[in-house]
């Protein structure tokens, strides 16, 4: 009997290897275009990008590299529905096969219309639409032109300008208005203008008409901040009148087209022309009605009594000069009466308060004092006296010689007084102090006195 033979085991790295190579070398997975909702997605900064296709019935994982991710020129959203194209490979280490995305956009809209209106809804939330329009000087002296210097767009401006209004300047900062550098270059326009712009009464931004892609550098966000921050009044002539940029929502005026664009930055010189020689009649007309007015003002002050009367015009003021001339002599009068009324009373009061008079007053008040003072001493002196001689008394019938006189003695031993016999030493001698003298002894014996026996003792 034959035996069976050996079974062989693929491991798993193995066998996701081999599905893996099925996959990249499968012709119809190199290029693939699928149409699907994105799911999933959680933009990563920095990093390549992971989300989900998927429709009513299956849903495929979607890889995109960093790379790849930064060319789309719209926000990519979860939720949305679009067109992809990429590959078809494995994802060895869990099994999972996925698209390795090469291009994205929208569907049903084009890339660049989807990026242009969420770039419109990202700068309306920064407020750069919600500035107030300036108004575009009527009269302007100098006008600046951005825009390509060749082509037909310059010429029809400056030829629009000369035909209707030929006293203005026109200075043309040159750029590229088409392409990846065009941005770098108009905004690098706006900067070298931001240095003579003093000199300028508006500023046109123009460029003939074109796809959107030909318009896109005029939808960037640093070229819609030049113009915010334009010290003159901009007018916007970008493409045709149904093609509307960033650059149109943002400036002061936009016009159609660059010959629009002309016509509203200067006016007619003829109709100037006119309305100044208007005004001129119409301010000379005025000036006559001034100067008729005038006259009949002149001829009527002529026949008043001012001029053929003069007297009249003072006569009334020379009665009140009179009226008001004697008001003041009564009321200077009166014055000087209150004043020596004021200084006599004033005068006595000095008499009152005049330093002699209170200098004496003050010696009456000194001797006053002195005799009290004299009183209070003798009465103190006295005091003293007796309080003195109180304590001599006092300190005498005190004082241990009249108690010696009395018989009383004192006895010491080695310079100490002699309390009690418990402080004698029989083998050294004793002074005593008597009233009129000292003497030396010798301590013969010592007989100790028997305290009588009290109640508490027994």
């Amino acid at each position: 009997m034959e035996k069976e033979s050996q079974t062989t085991y693929l491991t798993v790295t193995a066998l996701t290897q081999y599905i893996k190579r099925k996959f990249d070398v499968d012709p119809y997975m190199q290029k693939v275009w699928v149409v699907g909702e994105i799911s999933n997605f959680r933009y990563r900064p920095n990093g390549h990008q992971y989300f989900s296709l998927k429709d009513e019935n299956a849903r495929i994982r979607a890889m995109v590299f960093s790379s790849t991710f930064n060319k789309i020129p719209f926000e990519v959203k979860d939720g949305m529905k679009v067109l992809v194209t990429g590959r078809i490979s494995l994802y060895e280490r869990n099994g999972d096969y996925q698209i390795y995305v090469d291009g994205i956009e929208p569907d049903g809209v084009g890339a660049l219309y989807q990026a242009l209106e969420q770039l419109k809804e990202a700068f309306a939330k920064q407020g750069l639409f919600d500035k107030l329009q300036r108004k575009i000087p009527l009269y302007p002296k100098k006008i600046a032109v951005i825009t390509s210097p060749s082509g037909s767009v310059i010429q029809d401006i400056i030829t629009t300008i000369k035909r209707r209004y030929p006293i203005v300047g026109i200075t043309v900062f040159p750029t590229k208005v088409q392409g990846k550098e065009a941005v770098d270059e108009i905004v690098q326009a706006f900067n070298l203008f931001d240095d003579v712009a003093d000199e300028y009464d508006t500023l046109i931004l123009a460029r003939g008409g074109g796809s959107i892609e030909d318009l896109w550098c005029f939808n960037d966000k640093e070229v819609a901040q030049a113009i915010l921050n334009c010290k003159v009044p901009v007018i916007s002539s970008i493409g045709h009148e149904t093609d509307t940029t960033i650059a149109d929502l943002v400036a002061d005026v936009r016009a159609a087209t660059p010959t629009a664009a002309a016509e509203l930055a200067v006016p007619m010189l003829i109709d100037v022309v006119s309305k100044v020689n208007q005004q001129h009649d119409r301010l000379f007309y005025a000036i006559n009605q001034i100067i008729k007015q005038m006259k009949k003002q002149v001829e009527r002050f002529s026949e008043s009594y001012v001029l053929s009367q003069p007297e009249r015009l003072y006569q009334a003021y020379s009665q009140r000069l009179d009226i008001a001339q004697s008001q003041l002599i009564h009321l200077t009068q009166q014055l000087l009466n209150r004043k020596d009324q004021q200084l006599l009373f004033y005068n006595q009061r000095l008499n009152l308060v005049h330093p002699s008079k209170k200098l004496l007053d003050s010696k009456k008040v000194v001797n006053q004092l002195d005799v009290q003072l004299m009183r209070a001493i003798n009465q103190n002196i006295l005091w003293f006296q007796r309080q003195l001689s109180e304590q001599i008394n006092l300190l005498d019938a005190y004082s241990p010689l009249k108690i010696m006189a009395r018989g009383y003695s004192v006895v010491e031993q080695d310079q100490m007084v002699v309390k009690s016999i418990k402080q004698l030493s029989l083998d050294r001698p004793i002074n005593i102090s008597l009233v009129d003298g000292k003497l030396e002894a010798e301590i013969l014996s010592v007989t100790e006195l028997k305290k009588e026996k009290g109640p508490k003792d027994e």
